[in-house]
């Protein structure tokens, strides 16, 4: 299929997609060929958590946020992405349910490439096909690594880490440094965990002596 009149358009949004970055001209112009438009409202869903997912779009206008559901029921902000982004390509090769869900955040305006047009043309042309396994296999390969970081790094030390970051440096005669003013809420939301965990934690370093309260403020060791 030759590419429409957004032609110019698509190609430019094609390329900036790691998926088909080491894809030729030609490959991205059939690609482009089949991409169709969607617009979408402000607070809208285009794909919801949990759903079997058939298109891959990119976003031409608007913002959308990346949401995901947390163990306690509550929606935890993943990122955001702007004009010139996507989202949802694992689409086009597996139809299982989509990880995350993305919201409008304003109208939008995106491109849409369905999971059977892609697999029609990874059938035709071999170079396409090579290029998306490349990509694939490093994406992989970065979500193992990222999985093992993320197994060892227990919530205890997620919640030392915000209060090292956050403690102002201590004056020459004082030993302890101190964060701002923070609420049980607050740290649960930076570490990504419930309020209930987060009271455990506190209580556990102020038994092990690392961590002190005064009223709303939290004392570290200075060094």
């Amino acid at each position: 299929m030759a590419a429409s009149g957004r032609g110019r358009e698509a190609l430019e949004s094609l390329r900036s997609i790691p998926l088909f970055s080491q894809a030729t001209d030609a490959d991205l112009e059939l690609l482009g060929g089949y991409l169709i438009e969607r617009r979408f409202p402000r607070n809208s869903t285009v794909v919801e958590e949990g759903l079997p997912g058939d298109y891959m779009y990119v976003l031409r206008e608007g913002r959308v946020k990346v949401t995901k559901l947390a163990d306690e029921g509550r929606e935890k902000i993943l990122g955001f992405i702007d004009e010139g982004g996507f989202f949802g390509e694992m689409a086009l090769l597996d139809r299982g349910p989509r990880v995350a869900s993305v919201k409008t955040l304003k109208p939008v305006r995106l491109l849409a490439l369905s999971r059977a047009d892609f697999l029609s043309l990874l059938r035709k042309s071999p170079d396409l096909a090579l290029a998306v396994i490349q990509e694939l296999t490093r994406r992989l390969r970065e979500m193992d690594e990222q999985a093992s970081s993320l197994s060892f790094q227990r919530v205890k030390e997620r919640a030392k880490g915000v209060f090292v970051r956050l403690a102002h440096d201590p004056a020459p005669s004082e030993s302890h440094r101190v964060t701002p003013p923070l609420t049980h809420q607050q740290i649960a939301d930076m570490i990504g965990t419930s309020r209930e965990t987060v009271t455990r934690v506190v209580k556990d370093l102020k038994q092990e002596g690392w961590l002190q309260q005064d009223g709303k403020r939290y004392l570290i060791p200075a060094a």
